[in-house]
C-alpha cells in the first residue's frame, strides 16, 4: 500500500465515521439524553470506533502477528491503522467544533498524539506491530463507552447492569489499559537504542501524557464507581 492509497482509506475512514454520527444525528434519541444530544451522538460513534478498532487489534495480533510480534520493523501493511486514524481526525474536529475548548482540551491533545503516531507507523511501514498493540486500550473503551450515558447523560443509577459496566470498565482498564501502556513503555525502552531519536521522543512524549492522562480518568472513575458506591452503603446503614 503506497501513502497515497494510505492518505485515501484515513480519508475515507473520517469521512464513515462522519456519515454514522449524521445517521444517529437522524434516529432517535433516548429521553434522558436528548438535553445533550451531541454528547450521545459522540459517544455512539466512539462506541462504535472502539469495538471495531479493539477486536481488529485482537485478530491482527492473533492472525497476522503472531509469528513476529515483538519485531519493531514490520514491513506488512495493516489496515486498521489506516482506519483508526480516520476516527480519531473525525472526532478531533467534532469536538473542537462542538465542545468549549476548557471542557476537550485534553481529548483534543490526545487525538493530536494519537494521530501523529499512527500516521508514523502507517506512512514509514514500520513499528507496526508496536503500534497494534496499542489499540488493545480499545477494549476497555467499549466499557468506557457503555459507561459514559450513565453519568454524563443521566445522573448515576446504582442498578445492576451499571454496577456490572462499572466493574467492567475498571477490569479491563487494568489489563487493557494499564498493562498495555506498561509494556509499550517497557519495550520502547528496551529498543531505544535501535529507535531513530525523533521516533523515541515522539513515543516517549505519547506514552508519558496518556499515561499520566490515564491515571487521572482511573482516580475520577474509580471515585464515582468505588468510593460513592461506599459512602452511600455506609448513609443507608446509618439510617
Amino acid at each position: 500500500m503506497d501513502l497515497r492509497s494510505t492518505l485515501l482509506l484515513t480519508g475515507d475512514s473520517a469521512c464513515c465515521f462522519k456519515l454514522l454520527n449524521t445517521v444517529i444525528r437522524i434516529l432517535p434519541t433516548p429521553q434522558p439524553a436528548q438535553r445533550k444530544a451531541w454528547k450521545w451522538r459522540n459517544i455512539s460513534t466512539s462506541l462504535a470506533h472502539s469495538c471495531l478498532t479493539g477486536a481488529g487489534a485482537v485478530s491482527c495480533l492473533i492472525f497476522i502477528y503472531f509469528i513476529y510480534f515483538f519485531v519493531f520493523n514490520v514491513h506488512d501493511p495493516v489496515h486498521i491503522l489506516t482506519f483508526s486514524p480516520g476516527y480519531f481526525i473525525h472526532d478531533f474536529l467534532d469536538m473542537a467544533l462542538n465542545q468549549p475548548f476548557k471542557q476537550s482540551w485534553d481529548l483534543l491533545l490526545h487525538h493530536s498524539l494519537v494521530i501523529s503516531c499512527f500516521s508514523l507507523a502507517a506512512t514509514s511501514r514500520l513499528y507496526l506491530g508496536f503500534a497494534v498493540v496499542s489499540l488493545l486500550v480499545e477494549i476497555n473503551s467499549v466499557f468506557l463507552h457503555l459507561r459514559q450515558p450513565g453519568t454524563e447523560l443521566t445522573a448515576p443509577q446504582p442498578s445492576l447492569a451499571y454496577s456490572i459496566t462499572s466493574w467492567l470498565n475498571l477490569g479491563t482498564f487494568l489489563v487493557f489499559r494499564a498493562c498495555t501502556l506498561g509494556w509499550m513503555t517497557r519495550w520502547l525502552a528496551g529498543h531505544s537504542e535501535h529507535i531513530p531519536r525523533y521516533v523515541l521522543m515522539m513515543g516517549t512524549t505519547g506514552l508519558s501524557l496518556i499515561t499520566i492522562m490515564n491515571m487521572v480518568m482511573f482516580y475520577k472513575m474509580f471515585k464515582a464507581d468505588i468510593l460513592s458506591s461506599i459512602k452511600r452503603e455506609v448513609r443507608e446503614t446509618r439510617r
